[in-house]
């Protein structure tokens, strides 16, 4: 008597393909809850079939077709590498209330004025609110088409009848396809309506700027293969207490993805900033304790950002660290290294960093602002004016190289800015690298011989 073998059961996540022989409720791969399922097994092999186009040598590829055009706004021009590129699809994500509608809603309306036929669907809004804001910006054109649908059939016979140049879509979570299980945005919906999508733009040529929600931990919502779908993904960020918004190219298949965009949101529109630096600068008419002013690198943009710090007293058995615009824990590493290495007794007072203008400050280089900053303030002592501080804290307290050293320097002295305090190379570089027009550079070891420098040792 035969048996039959026992045919094992397969597990498959949803979102990134990580395959396993039992169920889990998580994923061990991407780490997402309640996406693996059991996986059907293969029925079908793979056979030949008629290809769409011949193979031709690369160098008879024509590339007339792929040759960027303006979107007619010039920040995001800049982050996609010179414009929005025909048939290539684009994701757009960030927090809710930070402005995505706003400004896509500029570029749909500056691409019409363009002569350049646009159709933006929305599943989130009416028409008529979206009018209503296309009223408040001055985004009215007869090239600019606009329809309310949540459904994929619907989204599709609108690029058939418009056939637009640019199709926004706002959002992918809100667009559903009859005939596929799920709700619209869970995984399955998503990624279908997501790859709809992109072969209409691939076959029509249509450059797709798809709008994306983001999770608690700020990552992009709904299933993994979507960012690989796309040939940009962009981030929209921005304080809701500030007016300042940031585009930061997460990927990019036509342009770098170290650019940022800035970009300035009122009540009458999105406006691009092509000099941020003063939105993050106090200009104070004499000499302050706990400011210093730090010059970080946002992509390829030398930006400079104000630093401010207060150091009290504290009744507490545990003093407060409190920061704003900074890393807690960079701030908490300059604290031990100023206690170590400079004999500032930090461990019984609050400390408080913050930024100014809502900057948010990741760059390492800040290391030595926050320093000064702080050290100031302790000491009540006053940095000089017209200084910039530069540089990489190191756990020893040394002062750490930083890349893009002349661009930094060449931005703050465009702004005005004498004295720069910075590491010293110790590649033996020409001195002549580190020499700026107008502005003194002084090169330090440490952060002591930095304090030193500028006055801020325990003698003051």
């Amino acid at each position: 008597m035969s048996t039959k073998p026992k045919v094992r059961s397969s597990y498959r996540c949803t979102e990134c393909g990580w395959e396993t022989g039992k169920w889990v409720g998580r994923c061990g791969e991407c780490q997402a809850w309640g996406s693996v399922a059991e996986a059907g097994a293969p029925t079908l092999r793979a056979a030949a079939a008629p290809v769409t186009t011949p193979a031709v040598p690369i160098g008879q590829v024509s590339v007339s077709e792929s040759v960027a055009r303006t979107s007619g706004v010039p920040e995001l021009d800049r982050v996609l590498g010179g414009g929005l590129v025909p048939g290539a699809a684009i994701l757009l994500a960030g927090e809710p209330g930070v402005g995505k509608s706003t400004l896509l809603l500029e570029v749909a309306a500056q691409t019409a004025r363009l002569r350049s036929r646009t159709l933006y669907v929305t599943g989130e809004e009416s028409a008529s609110q979206v009018r209503l804001r296309a009223d408040r910006t001055g985004g009215v054109h007869d090239e600019l088409f606009l329809a309310a649908e949540t459904d994929l059939g619907a989204v599709l016979t609108h690029i058939e009848e418009v056939r637009p140049t640019l199709l926004v879509v706002d959002s992918i979570q809100t667009i559903g396809a009859s005939g596929i299980d799920g709700v619209p945005g869970g995984v399955t919906q998503v990624k279908e309506v997501a790859a709809a999508l992109i072969r209409v733009a691939k076959t029509r040529n249509i450059t797709t700027v798809i709008v994306g929600h983001v999770t608690k931990d700020g990552s992009i919502a709904g299933p993994r293969v979507l960012e690989h779908l796309v040939d940009v993904v962009l981030h929209f960020e921005g304080d809701r207490n500030s007016r300042f918004r940031m585009v930061r190219a997460m990927k990019n298949r036509f342009g770098p993805v170290d650019e940022v965009g800035c970009f300035d949101l009122s009540s009458e529109g999105i406006s691009a900033v092509t000099d941020p630096t003063g939105l993050f600068v106090e200009h104070h008419a004499r000499e302050v304790t706990g400011t210093c002013v730090a010059v970080t690198m946002e992509g390829r943009r030398p930006l400079l950002a104000e630093v401010q710090a207060l150091v009290a007293p504290s009744p507490l058995e545990r003093p407060r660290r409190t920061t704003n615009g900074v890393e807690a824990s960079r701030v908490d590493m300059v604290l031990a290294v100023l206690s170590r290495h400079c004999r500032l007794k930090l461990y019984g007072c609050d400390v408080f960093a913050a930024t100014v203008g809502g900057a948010r400050l990741q760059d390492p280089a800040a290391d030595l602002a926050i320093a000064v900053a702080i050290a100031s303030s302790h000491l009540g002592v006053a940095p000089p004016r017209g200084v910039v501080a530069i540089g990489e804290i190191g756990l020893a307290g040394e002062l750490r190289r930083v890349r893009d050293l002349p661009q930094r320097l060449a931005e703050a002295a465009r702004l005005g800015f004498q004295v720069a305090v910075v590491p010293r190379d110790r590649a033996g570089s020409p001195a002549s690298s580190r020499v700026v027009e107008g502005m003194e550079v002084i090169e330090v070891d440490d952060v002591a011989g930095a304090l030193l420098t500028l006055r801020l040792d325990r003698a003051h």
